[in-house]
């Protein structure tokens, strides 16, 4: 038995199988260099897939009824993204699957009314879609009075916090303190949320550190650590570099909080000075069982809302930034602080581009780094106009950070020329985001990531000689789509053929925790509360 069992792992990492002569399957991949992050498997097989499954990889010859030649292509696990806040828009899945994502998520915004918001792309959706609750969303709803009654992704959050300026001049979202009673409003609603199956605890903290206390992010992580589930922060004080506002403190209230409550932790864009540090942490605490990782994006310059705290005066000095280092992407050039204070007034919600130079040095490092995924930040895509894209507009019009369009072949490419294993880049933008999520107990990502028999068919099939990105920072090229990606597969349908996005193809599945009948909040009664921390009388 011992014998046969070792034979059976064997043949499994090898990757060889019997195939059956007379099996038909949906679509079969032919001779390509299949490539599996988990089991380090990487060698030349024709892949077959049945019922959005691939239910063989073989050396065998096999028959399809649509047949990819692969041949010089790698067949990879369909990327992850973990933070596109484009992923509820049309046009901005259209253009993350040209960069061979298959599952964009935002689990740094997150969502609002996060029931409605599956059941909208139900049968609808392209590729797969995931929401998380979101801090902002709900703050807006009970501190600004923002009417939040339909769903709502980072798209319409960025219309929102110009909103929030409305009732008195200031957006109470990111510098008001609540009470305990407006707490506990905002608690519930995320805990719906959970109720309803999203997937993380999102939050903005970058944006809100005036607002929002070290009490209520800690009872935020909570509530998901409740369901099992972790957080996933842009933490407060990202990028400040001097003490005793260092940014890595916002990274260690996130990180303290998920070692207390024993609950994941994502951190999101952890691409800022003191990354080393945290990066050590987060290895540290998987070495002691916890469920920790990172992101990045591949770029030098970063990109907000102009009405963000961190870029008035006061915070640019923090940051020890200068106005000349933001980009206006609807005319490429530099700002002034004349500029900024023009555009702020009139339009808060305005999207700019800030650079900062150190991380010339660190992207290639970033490139290395294990359990560092690929997350492009993606923004809600406008054109010049500042509006929302549609399906149908050509990826020319875009105005904005180049990151919405090719970060995941920008990584491919800076690993082919900095000499990188292409095993990493693939765990960096497929394996490591299924991994922890779905050791976070989510079902539908411990089938996604891996290119294994009876693993979900998310497939990307590139070149790894000619893969690039296309977008650049100059006006009229930020749109420019990825090449060298000629095919992508959702649940076993192909969604992108000879590098053109099929129209009219919807196989896209929920990423989502089971729902649940009861909400398991309860609500926070001070005094009691300071009681349960005393021993009894």
């Amino acid at each position: 038995m011992k014998l046969l069992g070792l034979i059976a792992i064997t043949a499994l990492f090898a990757g060889y199988s019997n195939a059956d002569a007379d099996e038909l399957y949906d679509v079969v991949i032919m001779n390509g260099r299949v490539m599996d992050p988990e089991t380090n498997f990487d060698g030349v097989r024709n892949v077959g897939i049945k019922d959005g499954i691939i239910a063989i990889i073989t050396e065998d010859s096999i028959s399809g009824d649509e047949t990819i030649d692969a041949r010089s292509h790698v067949v990879s696990p369909g990327f992850i993204d973990t933070q596109h806040h484009g992923h509820g828009n049309p046009w901005g899945v259209k253009a993350s699957l040209r960069d061979g994502v298959t599952s964009p998520m935002d689990l740094e915004f997150g969502n609002i009314n996060v029931g409605a918001w599956y059941t909208e792309r139900e049968g609808k959706w392209p590729v797969n879609y995931a929401a998380a609750a979101s801090h902002e969303a709900h703050r807006m709803r009970v501190l600004d009075g923002l009417p939040m009654d339909k769903p709502l992704d980072a798209e319409g959050g960025l219309i929102a916090r110009g909103d929030s300026y409305n009732e008195n001049g200031i957006p109470d979202w990111a510098e008001t303190i609540p009470t305990i009673e407006q707490l506990n409003d905002i608690l519930a609603g995320i805990d719906e949320e959970f109720r309803q199956g999203a997937l993380t605890a999102a939050s903005t903290m970058g944006y809100m550190g005036k607002g929002a206390t070290t009490f209520e992010v800690f009872n935020h992580q909570k509530l998901a650590a409740n369901y099992g589930r972790g957080s996933s922060f842009h933490v407060r004080l990202l990028g400040n570099n001097k003490p005793p506002y260092e940014g890595n403190l916002g990274n260690l209230e996130q990180l303290g909080n998920a070692a207390a409550l024993g609950a994941p932790a994502l951190i999101s864009h952890n691409n800022n000075v003191g990354w080393w540090e945290i990066e050590e942490r987060a290895q540290g605490m998987r070495k002691q069982g916890m469920n920790i990782w990172s992101e990045y994006y591949p770029y030098t310059c970063g990109s907000s809302t102009i009405g963000s705290e961190f870029l008035k005066p006061e915070g640019m000095k923090l940051l020890g930034w200068e106005y000349s280092q933001m980009v206006n992407p609807r005319t490429g050039d530099s700002m002034s602080q004349a500029e900024y204070e023009k555009i702020v007034a009139e339009d808060p919600g305005f999207i700019v581009i800030a650079c900062i130079p150190e991380r010339e040095e660190w992207l290639p490092m970033w490139l290395r780094v294990p359990h560092m995924t690929v997350a492009g930040d993606q923004m809600p895509p406008v054109d010049g106009d500042g509006r929302i894209l549609t399906w149908d507009d050509p990826y020319e019009v875009y105005v904005g950070h180049p990151r919405t369009m090719g970060s995941h072949a920008t990584t491919l490419r800076l690993a082919r020329e900095h000499g990188v294993p292409l095993m990493q880049m693939i765990a960096q933008n497929a394996y490591w985001s299924a991994k922890h999520l779905g050791d976070a107990g989510l079902k539908a990502m411990q089938i996604r990531g891996r290119m294994q028999e009876g693993m979900v068919a998310d497939i990307t099939i590139f070149d790894p000689e000619t893969v690039t990105d296309n977008a650049t920072y100059l006006a009229g090229r930020n749109g420019l789509p990825s090449t060298g990606i000629p095919y992508v597969l959702v649940n076993g349908v192909i969604v992108v053929k000879d590098s053109k996005v099929l129209d009219g193809i919807n196989p896209g599945q929920p990423i989502r925790y089971p729902v649940e009948e009861k909400g398991r909040f309860e609500p926070i009664n001070m005094q009691q509360y300071m009681e349960s921390l005393l021993i009894q009388k």
